[in-house]
């Protein structure tokens, strides 16, 4: 804290501002919103430079507009970083739907492939990591918290029904592969049951699975009519990891019915 007082401090001297200027311009902010709240007496402005004093965010206000500071920088100086708040709020959980009121001014920047492998069949399943030529960095602000970097990712082939409807074709998925041990029951219903991404001699698929001593069933949706798969395990096929977020469409379905 002592360090952002003291950049507050170089600010003040860069301009040739001595304590008595910043006090009579802070009487002026503060007489302009009425508010004696913006107003900044020497001893306080001492402190706040000398020893650590954390302003209110009134007093830092009227130091950001006196000195022509971004309040957003003066704030990182503080450890206040507001590119944090997306990824901070994920950890107050509410039970209640809610809407974001997060403006665009408040994203980080966060890892995101750029560039694909300009070959790539959209058709397939795919595993999107290894067609991922490019990494750069994109504003997505509630990406922010999840380091995107730190997962797999894969493509459900446009033309891949076998976990429709819970997964529409065409859905990326994002692969936790530290969670490649197959779990055969502890779920209440279908929502809850893990859903794996696996490489196999004809390719990756996604999907629920049932494993055994030497083999790993694929078993797809009900509701997709795509018939299940068996596996020799390890010989045949490989876990890579589990399905734990995704980014999908919702009209997949009216496309299938029109094609049938």
């Amino acid at each position: 804290m002592e360090d952002a007082g003291q950049k507050l401090k170089r600010a003040r001297e860069r301009l040739n501002l001595r304590y008595r200027d910043v006090e009579e311009a802070s009487l002026r902010i503060a007489n302009r919103h009425n508010n004696d709240e913006f107003a900044i007496a020497l001893s306080r402005l001492s402190d706040i430079e000398n020893k650590g004093t954390v302003p209110t965010i009134y007093r830092l206000y009227s130091l950001c507009a006196i000195y022509r500071l971004s309040f957003r920088d003066v704030l990182e100086w503080y450890r206040v970083d507001l590119s944090q708040l997306p990824a901070d709020s994920i950890l107050a959980e509410i039970d209640r739907t809610h809407t974001i009121g997060f403006d665009a001014e408040d994203f980080g920047e966060v890892q995101f492939p750029l560039s694909l492998d300009p070959g790539l069949d959209l058709r397939r399943t795919t595993f999107l990591s290894r067609a991922i030529q490019r990494w750069g960095k994109l504003p997505l602000i509630l990406l922010n918290g999840m380091e995107p970097k730190n997962y797999r990712y894969g493509f459900i082939g446009t033309e891949d029904w076998s976990m429709y409807p819970l997964l529409q074709p065409g859905t990326f998925v994002m692969v936790d592969e530290t969670r490649r041990k197959i779990v055969n029951s502890g779920w209440t219903h279908e929502f809850e049951r893990p859903i794996y991404f696996l490489e196999h001699r004809s390719g990756f698929s996604c999907g629920w699975c049932f494993q055994t001593d030497k083999h790993v069933m694929l078993q797809p949706h009900p509701a997709s009519m795509c018939s299940p798969e068996t596996f020799s395990y390890p010989d045949e096929v490989d876990v890579i990891g589990q399905v734990v977020g995704v980014a999908m469409r919702l009209d997949q379905g009216r496309r299938r019915r029109t094609r049938s």
